[in-house]
């Protein structure tokens, strides 16, 4: 099995996960309690976590691929993708499990509202008071922007070395042939880290906690509907149905009639 596979299994999960959260985001219901506030924060975080560390490993699984193809069944071997893969379900739990706790182990007084459509953990730490309040508000923006950029600069260096090898390729067709085997990839990443630059890096406005929340559910909740979607179209066969059924929608005389 490929890192791809896995992948689109986490997806799997992601989907399921905040398919929950969507219901109840709709529902009439707007009360949440302690502990499902605390599990909805940890699958947060993990799934997150793990999404990054799994993106790194596609971009090493595409390093090793075309930068070194002879050795690539015995360093991505279904054993060595399995631990891959095991090891960043491992990291994001625990990195998760330990963000959690630590917010978790503050004091909240005051207003018990939280400005989000879910248990967000800088909404949350809004809430909180203490001494300890802004050190670990420090301490999970440290975690929360070092684990994803370090995986995104992995990524990067990734690609360095992927595109240094294309263009030692002779024909532009076997270039173009090697680079399209990384779209699928580069896509995700774009719009996993573009996405989430968007709602943590831009400025703050009159109305920026409103669109905060909003760009928030959408990167929560279509963004793992996606990326099975921008794989999948790897896919030849599922391209040629998605084309026929297209054409037998919208042009249905050419099948009736051909030439």
């Amino acid at each position: 099995m490929t890192p791809m596979v896995f992948h689109l299994t986490f997806c799997r999960s992601c989907v399921i996960h905040h398919f929950v959260m969507l219901v109840d985001m709709l529902s009439t219901r707007r009360t949440i309690t302690w502990t499902a506030c605390a599990s909805q924060m940890f699958f947060s975080f993990t799934f997150s976590f793990t999404h990054s560390f799994l993106l790194k490993i596609m971009g090493y699984d595409r390093y090793v691929a075309i930068c070194h193809p002879l050795r690539y069944h015995v360093l991505m071997s279904p054993r060595g993708c399995a631990r891959l893969v095991s090891w960043s379900w491992a990291s994001g739990s625990v990195i998760g499990m330990m963000s959690t706790l630590i917010v978790f182990h503050l004091s909240f007084c005051g207003s018990n509202v939280i400005h989000h459509f879910l248990c967000h953990v800088f909404s949350l730490l809004k809430l909180a008071c203490g001494k300890e309040t802004a050190s670990v508000t420090l301490g999970i923006i440290l975690v929360c922007v070092s684990a994803p950029m370090g995986c995104l600069f992995l990524i990067i260096l990734s690609y360095v070395f992927i595109v240094a090898t294309i263009l030692r390729i002779p024909s532009a067709e076997g270039r173009h042939k090697t680079f399209s085997t990384c779209v699928s990839h580069l896509t995700v990443v774009i719009v996993h880290y573009g996405f989430a630059s968007i709602i943590y890096l831009k400025p703050k406005g009159p109305h920026s906690m409103d669109s905060n929340t909003l760009m928030a559910t959408t990167y929560t909740v279509f963004t793992p509907f996606l990326s099975p979607i921008i794989f999948s179209l790897r896919n030849k066969e599922l391209k040629n149905a998605i084309m026929r059924s297209f054409h037998r929608k919208f042009s249905p005389l050419s099948y009736c009639w051909p030439v």
